[in-house]
């Protein structure tokens, strides 16, 4: 038994050395807050892009599908075909290309010339997340009852006035998982920023791993903290879809 108790008293006093030099030792543990700041600001700011282009987006998209058919030829049939069009061919670009490669892309050549990286991930990141939230969304929209526009018709209400009010709402509550699912993906995925030199919460954990030749704690730090992000995250949406059906008794 004595032979165990020194091996787990080894191994203790190892892990506490090894603590100390990747987060004590020149305050090493300051990458992983500011990785983790950026992590969160490029997550939300990038999510609320995702979700206003992905609302617009979804618009055009669900109003080609229920009304181009039985438009007038003219200006507007038109420019809702164009509009469709640039819709369609963006979600091809966007979902058909690595999130890695649109970074590097927005980073190297569209905004070559600027020096705010974490503003280029935000709008890389969000470009590409709003691809995904737009046909989320217009799936929502189109499991919508046709009945629900007829009475929003019958209320004096417009197309547009139908869909802001009556059919985006409940849109939104049918794919909440959904939106919820990709934040999850999202928030995983701006763990590629470094590739840009931004030091989001994965490269600070490289950057501590580069410095002590240690991997163990850093990337396992790392990993802990997306899987509590996470769950904080999931536990939030719960409690969200639990009160939105709630309200609906």
């Amino acid at each position: 038994m004595s032979g165990i108790w020194d091996g787990i008293s080894a191994w203790a006093q190892g892990m506490k050395e090894d603590f100390i030099l990747n987060f004590v030792t020149e305050n090493r543990w300051k990458f992983i807050t500011t990785g983790l700041s950026n992590t969160i600001i490029i997550t939300f700011l990038a999510l609320i892009i995702g979700v206003v282009l992905g609302i617009v987006i979804a618009i055009v998209r669900s109003s080609y599908d229920k009304t181009y058919g039985e438009m007038r030829k003219g200006f507007k049939k038109f420019l809702l075909w164009l509009s469709n069009k640039i819709c369609e061919l963006y979600l091809t670009v966007i979902r058909g290309t690595p999130v890695v490669v649109q970074l590097m892309v927005m980073y190297y050549i569209i905004f070559a010339s600027s020096r705010n990286s974490l503003m280029v991930a935000v709008l890389s990141f969000g470009i590409n997340s709003g691809a995904y939230v737009a046909e989320i969304i217009r799936s929502g929209i189109m499991s919508i009852d046709p009945g629900q526009f007829e009475a929003g018709r019958s209320l004096g209400f417009d197309y547009k006035a139908t869909m802001w009010h009556i059919i985006i709402p409940q849109a939104f509550k049918n794919v909440l998982p959904a939106l919820a699912n990709e934040f999850i993906v999202l928030l995983k995925e701006t763990s590629v920023a470094g590739y840009v030199t931004i030091r989001d919460l994965t490269m600070g954990g490289n950057i501590i791993r580069a410095a002590t030749y240690s991997p163990f704690l850093p990337l396992i730090a790392v990993a802990v903290i997306y899987l509590v992000m996470v769950i904080v995250f999931t536990k939030l949406v719960n409690i969200l879809e639990r009160r939105l059906r709630n309200n609906e008794r």
